[in-house]
């Protein structure tokens, strides 16, 4: 019976799995997108993705579960075992920009429905790592800022949305954009536009 139970949870961890990604998919495709349209796509019943997902509301607040927490493990990656810290700040943003630049999209879909406050509450983590680095930066002098490291850290992460919102509205070039934006962030640090932009011109011509 214990075999049964596991093999049923393992299915439906699965077939919750495979809604998610279908649904992703179909979201950034269409963002107006049913739960009759994703369903469809996933090849099952509208009641097998209610099964899992109580509205769409709901849905899309899972998806951006799921993106913010492949973020966070993106921005960890970037700056571990990285002293300087602008070159930590640098690769950490070139680290996230490919899933910002993925999940953009869907993070302009979930400001209707999870709310831009509720995006922030769930990037606070992400937010307080910046803050910790920015901080150390200021103290090594490397950084120059009149606000504190966690008001810097707020406007690093209004600038990446504003950003991802640039690409959205076609006013910057998506593969040009993760550049600019390690390069933006350097320099609202105090970090001379000069330097910060040969920092993260090195970066981009090696593997992080």
């Amino acid at each position: 019976m214990a075999a049964m139970t596991t093999g049923n949870t393992t299915r439906a961890d699965a077939n919750r799995r495979r809604i998610l990604d279908v649904a992703l998919a179909e979201l950034l495709r269409d963002p107006d997108a049913s739960m009759d349209q994703i369903a469809r796509a996933a090849g099952v019943v509208r009641r097998t993705v209610y099964g899992h997902f109580p509205s769409r509301e709901a849905l899309i607040s899972t998806l951006v579960d799921d993106a913010v927490r492949v973020l966070a493990d993106a921005h960890a990656a970037g700056r571990a075992g990285v002293e300087d810290p602008a070159e930590a700040l640098a690769r950490s943003v070139l680290a996230i920009w490919p899933i910002a630049d993925r999940y953009r999209l869907l993070v302009a879909l979930a400001q209707r429905t999870v709310t831009t406050q509720g995006i922030r509450e769930r990037l606070a983590p992400v937010r307080d790592a910046c803050a910790e680095l920015l901080r150390y930066g200021l103290d090594e002098g490397v950084f120059s800022s009149p606000l504190p490291a966690p008001a810097l850290a707020h406007v690093h992460e209004q600038i990446l949305f504003a950003v991802m919102e640039a690409v959205n509205e076609d006013l910057l070039a998506a593969h040009e954009a993760g550049r600019s934006a390690a390069v933006t962030v350097l320099t609202a640090a105090g970090v001379p536009a000069a330097p910060a932009s040969a920092l993260v011109g090195s970066l981009s011509d090696r593997p992080l």
